[in-house]
């Protein structure tokens, strides 16, 4: 009995997210570096390199937010054009102390966002249990709201919070034209608008247009920086002075006032000096990946039904849905890694809410190590994979 508990323990943790992170995080091919890749050492190595080649390591540590954080908060301030930004140890917190914010200033508690934005998602109802507020949906549909749905909803509300790009929808955006009229159109109800702007940085190349006058449309923007810039964790919230003077009360109050937060900073100083830059490059040859993986599922044998959401990425990153099992699907994309060094897809999940019975969807993301794929590179992949299946 013994030994079979050992056998049971040991292949649970062949299968685990740390397994699996290891094994995909390792192999010599991926599109990207995703956030749990590597190890301890080589990650504080690497931002100690860095800290010495930017000129950074003989700082005085931080204390309360001063030193490297407030350099941080200068530099987000400067990228998106707003007059004052803050550091936050999560954007959970951020967009909690942000809308709240706006609620005492507006006198209205309700929110108006999508049903798959994030702190709908994924924050166990935080907004009303923390924050007192109440949310509605302008729209159901797997797209942020149009004008008229804004501008006709039935219900009042003090502020508008647009994820851009809407994650759980396949990572996708308006045009610039429709974001504008969304915006106007909040603004005729005298609502306030907030941008959930976790990845805010990819989206300067689909709206054609610089953070600075993207940010520039809202009230306030919160950004992330582990998500598109390979920050250790953190996230800013940006805005105008007297709002972010009063987040910073609230961010004490929600007890994200940490006594030194430097590796954080310093890896969001990073990726804004490093990551920020290649955005573009990984935006366009996401299209690329899409268009190959496109072609390779569309080929004779394949599984017969597919999606690639969007067709041509907003962003770097976009769904691929297959009808197959997400087990079976994770299990093929374990494999393909293990046994040939090659990482394309990683975990899979059912279908979101709406989607059709048997089907299973991903999350595919196109950084630094994609760039080097070619599309031949995609397919050969692709058929690899499928082969597994």
């Amino acid at each position: 009995m013994e030994d079979q508990n050992e056998t049971e323990n040991s292949t649970a943790q062949e299968s685990g997210p740390a397994y699996r992170a290891r094994v995909w995080g390792g192999a010599p091919r991926k599109l990207w570096n995703a956030p749990m890749d590597g190890t301890v050492g080589a990650r504080l190595r690497n931002l100690a390199d860095w800290a010495d080649g930017s000129g950074r390591a003989g700082l005085p540590l931080d204390m309360y937010g001063n030193g490297v954080v407030e350099e941080l908060e200068q530099r987000v301030a400067e990228e998106l054009g707003m007059p004052a930004a803050a550091f936050f140890p999560t954007g959970t917190m951020a967009q909690q102390v942000a809308l709240r914010c706006w609620a005492a200033r507006t006198g209205d508690p309700v929110v108006a966002l999508h049903p798959l934005a994030h702190p709908e998602v994924h924050e166990n109802g935080a907004f009303a249990a923390v924050s007192g507020l109440r949310t509605v949906h302008p729209t159901d549909e797997p797209r942020l709201p149009t004008a008229d749905e804004v501008r006709d909803h039935p219900e009042r509300f003090g502020a508008l919070m647009l994820e851009l790009p809407l994650r759980d929808a396949g990572f996708v955006l308006p045009s610039w034209d429709e974001l504008v009229a969304v915006v106007d159109a909040a603004r005729e109800r005298d609502a306030v608008v907030h941008f959930d702007g976790a990845r805010l940085w990819d989206c300067p190349t689909h709206f054609g247009r610089p953070l600075a006058e993207i940010a520039g449309l809202a009230d306030s923007v919160y950004v992330s920086f582990y998500k598109s810039l390979g920050g250790l964790s953190g996230a800013a919230l940006a805005g105008p002075d007297e709002l972010i003077e009063e987040a910073r009360i609230w961010r004490h109050r929600y007890g994200g006032q940490v006594f030194q937060q430097y590796p954080a900073a310093l890896s969001a100083l990073r990726g804004l000096s490093e990551e920020l830059p290649r955005l573009p490059s990984y935006v366009a040859h996401a299209r690329v990946v899409a268009a190959a993986v496109r072609d390779a599922l569309a080929e004779p044998g394949g599984p017969g039904w597919f999606r690639v959401h969007p067709e041509a990425p907003h962003t770097h990153q976009f769904q691929v849905w297959l009808p197959y099992d997400a087990d079976a699907l994770t299990a093929a994309a374990l494999a393909q890694a293990e046994e040939t060094g090659t990482t394309l897809f990683r975990r899979w999940f059912p279908a979101p809410a709406g989607g059709p019975p048997g089907v299973a969807a991903t999350e595919l993301t196109v950084g630094g190590p994609g760039l080097a794929w070619t599309a031949a590179d995609v397919r050969a992949a692709v058929r690899d994979f499928l082969a597994r299946l």
